[in-house]
């Protein structure tokens, strides 16, 4: 294991200097993305399933939607994008539950590095796997027409914003990794929090296409403020009071979650 030959310089304290802190997280992330090429099957979860959304999504829904698959694709790519970035935060969720059980996390306290490198370092490696499916459906849905109108600004921007929420949400996702038994647990956890909020938003369809009760709850849904915010900076439209919204979201998730994940981390790891 990489994370074997670290050393850690103390303080007069014992604890691990700040600086020693952030090389150790850095090894931790770079464990975690070596792994892909070790175990490709996880290039599954991050590269054929984004495509096969985007494919599923244009080709199924498309006609129906817009008339045509290229129309619906203009709308409804960065919703499946925020759709797809919030179904992997729940990786990182499964990926923790395991190394616990499996007694990773017992070898890797056993050495001379910070407490967080491991956990810090799982979510750094996993931000970078959202940012390469991102890159990868926005590839994909070029080719099949979608076009970025904003420019590469706007495409900077969304992606900025796209990967600050997702690392709001991880923290979501590490405290349902350090509660459940299993990582059968955390799937099925996950399936059921994020399924309905995604798909009773504006990532797929048009706000004013559903019935009056259910809009009431759309127009709250943090999925609709990120997807309405990825959108306008991706082909325009709106931009200011989603990206606000999205941002207030991402903070209070953090908030909350954060204190409640490290708390959990702390008594497990």
């Amino acid at each position: 294991m990489t994370a074997a030959t670290i050393t850690a310089p103390l303080n007069k304290s014992g604890r691990v200097r700040p600086g020693a802190a952030l090389r150790q997280t850095s090894t931790m992330a770079w464990r975690s993305l070596v792994a892909v090429r070790h175990n490709p099957l996880e290039l599954v979860d991050y590269s054929i399933t984004p495509i096969m959304f985007v494919f599923l999504f244009t080709y199924v829904l498309g006609g129906q939607m817009a008339g045509s698959p290229r129309e619906y694709l203009q709308y409804a790519l960065p919703g499946i994008i925020v759709q797809n970035t919030l179904f992997m935060t729940m990786y990182t969720a499964m990926a923790l539950n395991t190394d616990l059980t499996k007694g990773v996390f017992d070898r890797l306290r056993s050495l001379p590095i910070a407490r967080s490198a491991p956990l810090f370092g799982r979510i750094t490696a996993d931000l970078s796997k959202h940012l390469w499916a991102m890159l990868l459906m926005i590839a994909l849905g070029t080719l099949l027409g979608f076009r970025i109108h904003a420019g590469l600004g706007g495409f900077l921007a969304g992606a900025l914003l796209l990967i600050a929420f997702a690392a709001a949400v991880s923290w979501c996702a590490v405290l349902i990794g350090m509660l459940a038994g299993d990582a059968e647990k955390v799937q099925a956890f996950a399936f059921t929090l994020i399924f309905p909020i995604t798909f009773t938003s504006s990532a797929f369809v048009r706000v004013e296409t559903m019935p009056g009760w259910l809009q009431a709850w759309v127009d709250v849904n943090p999925v609709t403020h990120l997807s309405d915010a990825f959108r306008g900076l991706l082909v325009g439209g709106a931009v200011a009071a989603p990206v606000l919204w999205s941002l207030v979201w991402a903070a209070g998730i953090a908030a909350v979650f954060f204190p409640l994940a490290m708390r959990a981390y702390r008594a497990r790891a």
